[in-house]
Parts: structure tokens; C-alpha cells; sequence
């Protein structure tokens, strides 16, 4: 469902990700994972169709993100980590302004799937209410409900937690479950690594811009040769972090 192939991107005479290749079938749940700087944001971003590789190609569903940017994007829901919101329209107004432009007929269906979201997000009370208004976990469930409006098949999440309650996390693990469970692939970048453990399937470690590791849980622990079943020593060893923090102990 998501398939990268040899995907890179340079500023200049910085490589900010070199060469990476990844597949990512229906249903999925991946973990991309990385420290500050690593080329997570920047590989996501071209996946999302908002910045154009140096080299490499990127596949939605058999659709080149490049040379089909309407139909790859069609099937695509996109959760930024820093969302751009319309803070002078109501939760209403924004939904409705999303799903015109996906296409959603207006009518009752459209206002239909928009109460269902506001509804399973909690901002059913608050959808005449400015967005000015919303907090920041109450933004972070709009931008949420925003990507679900056309039911995507794949979903690309860049932080999805940040701002989050602990009944908002619970919830978006739970959304993210269900819809894996109905074959769509998510692809999710977190430094949350207790919320990567908890829900991915299978993870992807990338350093200075390269894959260093791909795999299960259990695939991981097995590359690093650690006998510490956490995601966050595996984590630091493999990141080279581990060393780093015993100089500073």
C-alpha cells in the first residue's frame, strides 16, 4: 500500500535522507522512528506530496505521489505534526471546508460523516465554536476528524499525540487499531516510544538520514544483541544515544 524506493533528499551539500526503501501492506500500523534531526518530518513531508524528493519514487496504493499527485492524494489522509488550522471558522466550518475540498458532495451525506467525527472526537458541543477557541488537544482531534472526512486507505501521521490527553491518546490508539483492523496502512512518526511499542506492528529506525533498522519488536531486539526488552534501550543503542548518555552520568 505504501512503497518507497531509493528515496532521497539533499539541501544542498546536506543529505537529509539517503536512499530509503520501504514497503508498508494494508493494515499496518508502522512505527517511523528517529532522534531530533534523523529525517522523519522530511521523508514524511514527501510522502505527502509537499516536497519533491532529489531522487527516489513513492507509491500510494500503486500511485506515484509525482505523476499522479490527484489520485495518490486522494486516497491519502495526512496528519502534520505543526497543523495549519482556519481559526476564524467553527469546527463545523472547517470539516465542511475539508470535505469540499475532497470532493464530498454536500448534503446529507456530508453532514452525516461530520457528525460521526465530531461525535467520536468529543467536539460535537464545540463545532460552532471559533476554532480560536479550541485547545490545543481539542485542535489536534479536528485535524484528526479532518484527515478521516474521505476515508482514506492510507494515513501518514507525524506526531499524532502531541497535545493529547491521556482519554485523547486512548482514543486515537484505539481509532488507529480499528482502521488497521479495516486494512488501512498507517504510517506514523513519534517520539512517543511507549505509544510506537503499544500499537505498531512493525518499526523503522532512521540516523543521519539512513534506515539503520526495520522490524518487528522482536526483529529489533534480535539486531541489537540486547537483552533489555525496551523499545527505549534498543532505541539508544541502536541511535549510538546509549553512549552518550553514559559519558554524561
Amino acid at each position: 500500500m505504501i512503497e518507497l524506493f531509493h528515496l532521497s533528499k539533499n539541501f544542498g551539500n546536506f543529505h537529509a535522507v539517503k536512499d530509503v526503501t520501504l514497503q508498508i501492506p494494508p493494515g499496518e500500523i508502522f512505527g517511523f522512528l528517529g532522534p531530533n534531526g534523523a529525517g522523519k518530518t522530511t521523508t514524511i513531508r514527501m510522502m505527502a506530496g509537499l516536497m519533491k524528493p532529489t531522487s527516489g519514487r513513492i507509491l500510494l496504493d500503486g500511485k506515484d505521489i509525482l505523476q499522479q499527485p490527484e489520485e495518490a492524494k486522494s486516497i491519502l489522509g495526512f496528519i502534520p505534526d505543526r497543523p495549519y488550522l482556519y481559526e476564524k471558522l467553527t469546527g463545523q466550518e472547517f470539516l465542511e471546508f475539508i470535505a469540499d475540498l475532497h470532493g464530498l458532495e454536500a448534503g446529507n451525506s456530508q453532514q452525516k460523516r461530520i457528525g460521526e467525527l465530531l461525535n467520536f472526537f468529543d467536539l460535537q458541543g464545540w463545532s460552532q465554536e471559533l476554532v480560536e477557541s479550541y485547545s490545543h488537544g481539542m485542535r489536534q482531534r479536528l485535524v484528526i476528524a479532518a484527515a478521516l472526512l474521505h476515508r482514506p486507505k492510507v494515513l501518514i501521521v507525524d506526531e499524532p499525540m502531541v497535545g493529547l490527553d491521556p482519554k485523547g491518546t486512548r482514543l486515537v490508539k484505539g481509532l488507529f487499531r480499528d482502521l488497521s483492523r479495516k486494512g488501512v496502512s498507517i504510517f506514523m512518526s513519534t517520539h512517543t516510544l511507549e505509544v510506537a511499542e503499544e500499537v505498531c506492528q512493525r518499526m523503522g529506525i532512521i540516523n543521519e538520514g539512513r534506515v539503520i533498522a526495520l522490524g518487528t519488536m522482536q526483529e529489533l531486539l534480535e539486531k541489537s544483541k540486547t537483552t533489555d526488552a525496551r523499545l527505549e534501550s534498543l532505541f539508544l543503542k541502536l541511535t549510538g544515544e546509549e553512549e552518550a548518555g553514559e559519558l554524561l552520568g
